[in-house]
């Protein structure tokens, strides 16, 4: 279970988290949506550790990171926007170098690459050097990088940008499944990705979430019956040029 508390976040004089609270558990995808500039990958930083907050709090399965930061770190798997790859490693090395620092056994290690490469298609460049890869395939190592350990918080930064529409739907499919028992938290521009997951939506517009609902409720909020209308009525104002934006309720 995650849950958030009142996330506040600050760079100089800009509220990029204005009291950013929402609970999540396993058993279904959680996309966060929102335009550039509403503080997702800054939420997912805080998430992940890698950030602290100015007020607010984090708790991961009933642990925080004031007291429990290292086991709380083994639970999670991360994959940033721009996946650090290491060019001259083969997929295969890369992910032995994963399991290493996540201090996996060797049975662990041969199930983790087994799943995360059957699912994702990787066995074709399991011996390729990164370096030589499409940048669908990188974006496919990352992910099996962050879930190799099986963590049950993966939280992943534009899992699909770049892939091809059938790359997209395994990867879709893999991530659904990986969900029924996992928590799992993505970041994306794509509207249909949060349709296509049946996920649970988190919408972020001006540092606040404007929607905590299934992506059914989404559609809701539109006057024409699609997600693009909803995004646009939801996130209206998150440039400022707006005195309000409204929230679906």
């Amino acid at each position: 279970m995650i849950e958030i508390r009142e996330l506040v976040k600050n760079f100089g004089k800009r509220e990029v988290l204005r009291k950013v609270s929402f609970s999540a558990g396993a058993g279904e995808p959680i996309t966060l949506l929102g335009p550039n500039g509403a503080g997702k990958t800054t939420l997912m930083r805080i998430i992940c550790g890698y950030m602290t907050p100015d007020a607010g709090s984090v708790r991961i399965c009933g642990m925080s990171y004031e007291h429990n930061r290292v086991d709380i770190l083994r639970k999670i798997g991360y994959m940033p926007e721009n996946t650090p790859l290491y060019q001259e490693m083969t997929v295969f090395e890369y992910l032995r170098f994963v399991a290493k620092v996540f201090q996996l056994t060797e049975k662990e290690f041969a199930v983790g690459v087994q799943e995360t490469t059957d699912g994702l298609g990787l066995g074709s460049v399991i011996g390729q050097k990164i370096k030589t890869l499409s940048k669908g395939y990188c974006r496919r190592t990352g992910i099996a990088a962050a879930l190799l350990h099986r963590p049950l918080l993966a939280v992943l930064d534009e899992p699909t940008e770049g892939l091809d529409p059938n790359q997209k739907i395994a990867v879709r499919r893999f991530l659904k499944d990986y969900a029924k028992d996992h928590m799992v938290l993505i970041s994306t521009h794509l509207l249909e990705e949060a349709e296509t997951l049946k996920s649970h939506v988190l919408l972020l517009a001006d540092g606040q979430i404007r929607l905590d609902a299934p992506v059914a409720r989404l559609r809701e909020c539109s006057a024409d019956g699609t997600l693009a209308d909803a995004f646009a009525r939801l996130t209206v104002g998150a440039s400022g040029n707006e005195k309000e934006v409204p929230i679906c309720g």
